[in-house]
Parts: structure tokens; sequence; C-alpha cells
């Protein structure tokens, strides 16, 4: 088999939303050169990728990794975790919702050991940003959301919000709301600003000390002794290729694929690598440990008239509930889907309204109490590894509680005027269901995934033998090798946590300039 070797100061595994980042920022300096390592093409001629609204057709086809869960005796055991394989990652097909991290989540890291990660630091890493996050503009804010918004703020009792990151820039959060959402979007021609858009597009053709390979897959890092001194991969064409770092290897491949590279790399638990073949390397036993996402379940109505079509990407607005007066955050969320958010209650034996004659609620649990595990199942780099989120499974019943209060104010929302009208009738569930146990059942059975699994490589204290990686990012006990992505996670923040991704990309591509300085001033 063919191989090629190259060289470069810096190695980023994963072209997607923190790697993308890190890329534009550490090759503003023209003496620094970079190889971003991506598995999937080029977006910048895929228009069904560019363009927002059509992010439910690159769900499930060929870019995406289509991760399954194992069985999951509490929860859903079918659900499709869609993670991107194309240059942007993750930024290249979610909805590109955009909240400002909130302070209480911020403090909730520090107390965690994640030292530095404060809302005073983190706020002012948001505010570089690239991505043009707008509120969604009034051309495509239709009759029926708007109708849902107010319902949504009289059911709850809550304000409406005009911008909801107006309300966490400077300080805590928001505490509860209805409103309108901010995405990262051209709001004249529809098309993303995903990471890929506003990091990557300007700047591949013009920098010549950025090299971007793309669908080149990595399956092993490459060590020396303690230090990380690169990466071994394939090309598309199936050549194999060797791409060494002088200075630090990155992996930005996100919750699932970085610490299964690490793993695979005979980096993680060593009894659990001896037990599926893969040789220890390094024994780390937090790595694929704390697997956490957003669970959601869904409510499904048939309305009376076809729901109006202009929209940015048929999920334009959220509703926030605080039920804990002891905590300033919300912790229930609701999306409202213009279309019939189905893959679930199909399964399940509900028939979907016609065409445009849907709208669903999904009531969202921000911050899960149940915690999950990702673990290699082989040592063969092509079977994916085993995702268990446990899903439903924290001892209080926390998780499962507020699935169920979710759906009852979903029903409150829909019998409020002026959303009211647009009803026709309840699908999913279903009237029938009434109990706590029924919604219970339901929910739990209907549950879905909002896309945002995190934390399998927690950034924590030095004298946290659980943590992955210190408060620099760093791989404990190995050097020339860091983590930034949504893996670093120590919790899940409340909202969708895209800004916090990207603010991860910022800082660590500071935390990176900084040590390669120091590293520099040492060796002269």
């Amino acid at each position: 088999m063919a191989t090629t070797e190259s060289t470069f100061d810096y190695v980023i595994v994963g072209g997607g939303t923190a790697g993308s980042v890190i890329a534009n920022r550490l090759t503003e300096d023209p003496g620094t050169t970079v190889c971003l390592i991506e598995g999937g093409p080029d977006d910048r001629d895929l228009e069904h990728v560019l363009r927002l609204r059509d992010w439910l057709s690159v769900l499930g086809g060929d870019l995406d990794m289509q991760y399954t869960t194992v069985e999951q005796p509490r929860g859903n055991s079918h659900i499709l975790h869609s993670r991107a394989r194309v240059l942007g990652g993750c930024s290249s097909h979610n909805t590109l919702i955009s909240f400002r991290p909130f302070a209480e989540d911020l403090d909730d890291w520090v107390a965690a050991g994640a030292e530095g990660w404060d809302n005073a630091t983190v706020q002012a890493y948001a505010d570089r940003i690239k991505c043009n996050i707008v509120p969604i503009a009034e051309k495509d804010r239709n009759a029926m959301v708007k109708d849902w918004v107010s319902s949504a703020a009289e059911a709850a009792d809550v304000p409406v919000v005009r911008d909801f990151n107006a309300l966490t820039s400077h300080g805590g959060g928001f505490v509860e709301g209805a409103g309108f959402l901010s995405i990262a979007y051209d709001p004249y021609t529809g098309y993303r600003s995903s990471a890929s858009v506003a990091y990557l597009h300007p700047i591949m053709d013009v920098r010549e000390n950025l090299t971007v390979m793309l669908e080149t897959w990595v399956d092993r890092l490459l060590l020396d002794g303690d230090r990380a001194t690169g990466v071994s991969a394939t090309s598309a064409d199936g050549t194999r290729v060797t791409v060494n770092a002088r200075r630090e290897v990155v992996l930005s491949a996100g919750a699932i694929d970085t610490p299964r590279l690490l793993m695979l790399s005979g980096i993680g638990n060593a009894e659990e690598l001896r037990a599926v073949g893969v040789e220890p390397r390094h024994d780390l036993p937090g790595v694929g440990e704390n697997l956490l996402d957003h669970p959601e379940s869904i409510i499904m109505w048939e309305t009376a008239r076809p729901v109006p079509q202009n929209t940015v990407m048929d999920s334009d607005a959220a509703l926030f509930v605080r039920r804990d007066d002891t905590d300033p955050r919300p912790d229930l969320m609701f999306h409202i889907y213009q279309i019939p958010f189905d893959d679930n209650t199909k399964r399940l034996g509900y028939e979907s309204p016609p065409d445009g004659y849907a709208v669903c609620m999904t009531p969202n649990i921000p911050r899960s109490r149940s915690r999950g595990k990702l673990s290699l199942t082989s040592a063969d780099p092509a079977v994916k590894p085993a995702l268990d989120f446990r899903y439903f499974t924290d001892p209080e019943g926390y998780d499962e509680k507020t699935v169920v209060d979710g759906l009852k104010i979903a029903r409150e929302v829909a019998a409020t005027e002026p959303f009211r009208s647009w009803i026709k009738r309840e699908v999913a569930p279903g009237p029938e269901v009434r109990t706590d146990e029924q919604l219970s059942e339901y929910g739990r059975r209907a549950a879905h995934t909002v896309y945002h699994p995190a934390g399998t490589c927690r950034m924590g204290a030095a004298a946290d033998d659980t943590a992955v990686v210190d408060p620099r990012l760093r791989v404990r006990g190995l050097r020339g090798l860091r983590v930034a992505d949504a893996s670093v996670f120590p919790t899940l923040p409340t909202p969708n946590p895209m800004v916090m991704v990207l603010a991860l990309g910022e800082r660590a591509a500071d935390l990176i300039r900084e040590d390669g300085s120091a590293e520099s001033e040492e060796s002269r």
C-alpha cells in the first residue's frame, strides 16, 4: 500500500466547529504551518449543505456518521445520533441555533475544576466569534410561529424575548421566556454562517501555511514515549498517510470520534482496552466516561390549515421555563417544529398528518442528570463504538419528571389562543394519554436527541484522576496532545452549545499559542 508523509507545526484532527476556528487562528501567523484533517468532503460546492433550510436532507445521508445507541431500557433504543462527515462538522448540518453561554453553567465548570473557564473569560471569547449570529429575520417569521410565541408566553407565564443573546452577553443569562431564536446565517440568502463558512472559506485558497486534507480518516495517533508526534490516516483513494506534528496534535473530532481515536491509539482505560484487543499505551480511565446529551420528547398536532412556508429551518422559536426557584436558569426548553418530526412517533404506530398540516413541540431537558458511556467493541477502526447514553436512569427520576412536565405544559400552550386556532387535533401521544405514568412511558419511548453529545474527555483539575484533560485542554500525562471540542465539557451547557464550542475553539487557539511560545523560549 502506498504511503505518504508530511510534517507541520500543528496537526488538527477534525475540520468541524472547533477545528475550523483553531485552524484559522493559528495560521494568522504566517510562520506557523497547520494541517487540518477532515474525514469528509469540502462543503463549498454542496448546495444542500450550505442552504440552511435543507438541513434535514443531510441527516441520515452519506455525510452522516449515523451512530446508533446500545439498548436503552428506560429510553429509546432507536435514536440515530447524526454526526457530520463534511468540512464545518456539525455546524454544516445542524440548525445553527446560537445561545451565548450562561454564567451559572460556567460557574459549574469552574467548580468542576475547569479553572480559567469563568463567565467573564468565556464571554470575551464569544465576542470574537466570526459567524454571523443574528435573530431570525422578520421575513422568515411566519404567522403560526408568531401566534405560538404569544401563546407560549401566556400559557407558561413568561415574557416574550426579542433577543435571547442580549440577555447573556454581559450578565448571567435569561431565566425564562418565549421568542424567535438567533441563528448563525445570512438572512438575505438563507445560507449558513457555519464554522467552515466563517473561518475556512475566506482563507483556504489564500494562506499558504494552511493545508486541508479532505476525505482523510485518522485512525491512530503516533506516540514517541509520552509525546504525541503525529497521526496515521487513510485518504479517499486508500493511500496511507503519516502527518507529523513538530509542536502539537489537536483533537477536534467531536465527543464521539475524539475519545474513539484516543482509545484506538491505546489511550484510555487499560483494562477495557485489553478486553477489545487494543494494546494500552497510556492508562487514562476517564476517556469515554461522562457521556452527556440533551434528550427531548415530542408532542404532535394536526393543524386546521397548512403551516405557512416562510421559515429559516422549520424550528424557528423556543420556549424556556423555570420550575425550580432555587436556580436562576431555565430547566425546561421547547423547540417548535413546523413539520411532522415523526422519526419516533411513526415507529410507535402514530400516523403523521398530511404534508403541511403538522406542528410539534419538543420538551427538552437542558441539564439532564443521567450520565452515559462510550466504549470500543473492537480494535478495528472501521467498527463503530458503543454509545450508551443511559437515558432516564438518574436515580431521582429528574429527567423523567422533566419530560412529563414538558408534555403537560405543551398541551397548555396548544389550548391557549391565538395558537389554539391553528390546532385541529392532537396526534401523538393523543388525548387519551393523560396520567403521569402514561405520559412517562410515551415520552421516554418517543424520546429523541438534540444532537448534543459531550463530556467524554472531561476537563478537570490536576488532582482529578477521572479528568482526561487539564484546564488548558492538554491530555493528562502526555505531551504534545490537546483536545478542543465538546468532549471536554465537564457539564453540558443549558441551551444549544454551538457558541460554547466556537468560544472554546477561540480560547484553545490562544492556549496553544501561549504554550508554543513558552516552549520556544525554554528551548533557546
